[in-house]
C-alpha cells in the first residue's frame, strides 16, 4: 500500500517535472534600448515629479 502510494506520487512529480520544462516559453526577445532624448536650449525647465513634503497622496484606503 506505502509502495504504491510512492510510486504514484513519484509518477506525478515527474509528469509535473516535464510538464514545466516543456512548457517553458524558449523564445527570448530583446528590447532596444531607447536612448534618452536630450533638449538643447537656453534654460531647460526642471519637471519636479515629487509631491511636496507637506502634502501627501490620496492611497485611496
Amino acid at each position: 500500500m506505502i509502495l504504491t502510494i510512492t510510486l504514484i506520487l513519484a509518477f506525478l512529480v515527474a509528469v509535473n517535472f516535464l510538464l514545466l520544462f516543456f512548457s517553458c516559453n524558449k523564445i527570448t526577445r530583446e528590447k532596444p534600448v531607447r536612448k534618452p532624448k536630450i533638449i538643447k536650449g537656453n534654460n531647460p525647465k526642471v519637471i519636479a515629479n515629487q509631491l511636496p513634503s507637506r502634502q501627501l497622496a490620496a492611497t485611496g484606503s
